[in-house]
């Protein structure tokens, strides 16, 4: 019999559309941010989770006293469905149905909309605010989360140590950075900055942290003012020994949750100040209208430089993409081998034993400090789910006939890594070798990519995508995400995928190419490399390889590759045995080079 003293999505909802009529709100706006507005979220921060049930990195929900419209991405399509089934919610596409447009069809007159103003951005309020206007209603800003009121057993704020993080890793001084902050202030005719976003922050103080599971960032808050005075508001009680004495002289610390009063006491009335309407609280916009200053809107200067990577910091991101290509190779030649044996003893190898293994192994590499992001361990058909995480209850056996996907990654010292696999341990159906060849060959299309300067992402999206629109097949998420160094995996502002990034592609930023082709209940697929953009003797740019693992070639349809993708494969493979070989235990190097052999074109021809 169920446990009917655990809570339910129906009570927390219920118990909010209480806390809803008491505050006077015909709906409440959750979004699955906190106030730094990321990706990745401490389990204090997991509203949208707590009310709803949905577990997925992004999503919002409107709560109204009548139904629950979730939105999500195309990711996590077959994900909310199980997990926010039945009558209490709606589902919709967080892009091409937005929450704004849904307010404007479904809004009634004189509805009061609640929001929490340190969890919703800039931008994301002003398209509300415009939806409730065109039906009269009103959005209204909340003193407190009615969330946190019914939530009796939410977890703590973290308390993650802050650490130093060293100029050999580093590459440039926090005093070096501050400067060319400042420059940018005069440049901009601004008088103040404000930063919120925790990557920006922790690359900028040359720190590191331990608040979020995946992304090492302490939570914190900035203020800086043109003379190079520095306000972060910050837990010090995490700081270790060393951070103190490693900080620019001009930075003062502030209690973590003054940041909205150290604006209304140190920024005056005409003061211009800096913000990034994409990543900064409406309550920050808020504040500074308290105060009569005038807001400046632009992406953080911190944001394009932290993107370009320096020379210290890019030779380290290669350093430890060698380190995880040992760890995944290690991976795959023992997975290759415990699938089959294991199904053949009646006991299979299940997807969190894989998962346990890759982590294992990843634990062994020097500077290894945790995983990137939740692993996705996926068989068979919940590799349909590009975001599918394993639980206790969901642990589907790895079987020779079924493939399997996995995507992975971790924070080094020296940099962030993020690669998949997609494998199969028996004979493929000519479905999956066909999707999985063209997958092959979208990859290869971008990865071999020359490009001006002056490139966007999504300028080349459809180069990558063409393989698979030649099939008719396409997938519902982006193309390439940026990479932080030893920060967050999907790193802002550069990005490839169908929609418009105004973002120029410039050597030094390192971003992945990750095309895949899911067929839901079916199988997965996705061939994932990092890259670095570099440029060529004649200005043009390209992509650097910087992930060394092998790509099973068993599923390919030989016959359908180019002699220039053939080529490519080769040569690659042919690096990958060179780079890692010198690591690898005798019987993985064995096996690398045997599924790494040169495929010879009259193979394919």
């Amino acid at each position: 019999m169920p446990d009917t003293s655990i809570p339910t999505a129906a009570q927390h909802i219920a118990a909010l559309r209480t806390e809803m009529s008491t505050r006077g709100l015909d709906a409440f706006i959750i979004p699955r941010f906190d106030a730094h507005l990321g990706e990745y979220v401490a389990p204090h921060d997991e509203r949208l989770k707590f009310v709803t049930g949905f577990s997925g990195s992004a999503g919002m929900a409107i709560v109204t006293h009548c139904t629950v419209a979730v939105f999500v991405d195309g990711r996590y399509t077959v994900q909310v469905a199980n997990e926010c089934p039945g009558d209490l919610f709606t589902h919709w596409h967080l892009h091409d149905a937005p929450p704004a447009q849904w307010l404007a069809t479904n809004a009634m007159s004189e509805w009061a909309v609640g929001f929490d103003p340190m969890h919703l951005p800039t931008t994301w309020h002003d398209q509300f605010h415009q939806s409730c206007t065109n039906v009269g209603a009103k959005l209204v800003p909340q003193n407190s989360n009615p969330v946190d009121v019914i939530w009796h057993n939410q977890p703590a704020q973290p308390k993650g140590l802050i650490s130093t993080f060293p100029l050999q890793f580093s590459g440039k001084s926090s005093a070096d950075k501050l400067s060319d902050l400042t420059a940018h202030m005069v440049k901009a005719g601004a008088d103040f900055f404000v930063e919120t976003q925790p990557d920006n922050i922790a690359w900028l103080m040359n720190v590191r942290g331990e608040d979020l599971t995946y992304t090492p960032v302490p939570h914190s808050f900035l203020l800086v003012a043109q003379s190079g005075q520095v306000f972060w508001s910050v837990d010090q009680s995490k700081f270790d020994d060393l951070v103190h004495d490693s900080l620019p002289e001009k930075v003062a610390i502030l209690p973590q949750g003054d940041f909205l009063k150290s604006i209304l006491e140190r920024v005056g009335v005409g003061k211009a100040v800096l913000l990034d309407p994409g990543f900064s609280p409406i309550a920050v916009r808020l504040a500074l209208a308290d105060v009569q200053a005038v807001e400046v809107n632009e992406t953080s200067s911190l944001t394009l430089a932290k993107a370009k990577k320096n020379a210290t910091e890019l030779e380290g991101i290669r350093a430890c993409h060698v380190q995880d290509g040992v760890a995944l190779t290690e991976f795959c030649a023992w997975i290759s081998k415990a699938v089959p044996m294991l199904s053949a003893t009646g006991s299979p190898l299940r997807e969190r034993d894989a998962e346990e293994k890759i982590l294992a192994l990843r634990k062994a590499r020097p500077g290894f400090i945790c995983e990137s992001f939740d692993t996705i361990s996926a068989a068979s058909g919940n590799a349909a789910m590009c975001h599918y995480s394993t639980t206790p209850e969901q642990n589907a056996p790895i079987l020779p006939e079924n493939p399997y996907l996995l995507d992975s990654g971790g924070q080094y010292d020296t940099g962030t890594t993020d690669v998949t696999r997609s494998f199969c341990f028996g004979a493929a159906s000519e479905e999956y070798r066909r999707a999985y060849t063209a997958v092959f060959k979208a990859f290869h299309a971008l990865a071999t990519l020359r490009f001006p300067k002056g490139t966007q992402g999504h300028h080349i999206d459809a180069i990558c995508r063409r393989p698979l629109w030649d099939l008719g097949l396409d997938y519902d998420h982006g193309t390439g995400h940026g990479i932080g160094h030893c920060l967050s995996v999907h790193e802002h502002p550069h990005r490839i995928g169908k929609d418009v990034n105004p973002v120029d592609l410039v050597p030094g930023m390192v971003l992945s190419i990750e095309p895949g082709f899911y067929a839901a209940d079916q199988f997965g697929i996705r061939i994932e490399n990092l890259f670095e953009i570099v440029e060529e003797a004649d200005g043009f740019l390209s992509f650097q390889n910087l992930t060394f693992a092998p790509i099973q070639t068993d599923m390919l349809n030989l016959s359908s590759l180019s002699p220039s993708e053939l080529d490519w494969l080769n040569t690659y493979h042919e690096e990958v045995v060179s780079r890692l070989s010198p690591f690898l235990t005798e019987a993985t190097r064995d096996w690398l080079v045997s599924v790494c052999s040169a495929l010879a074109l009259s193979e394919a021809h």
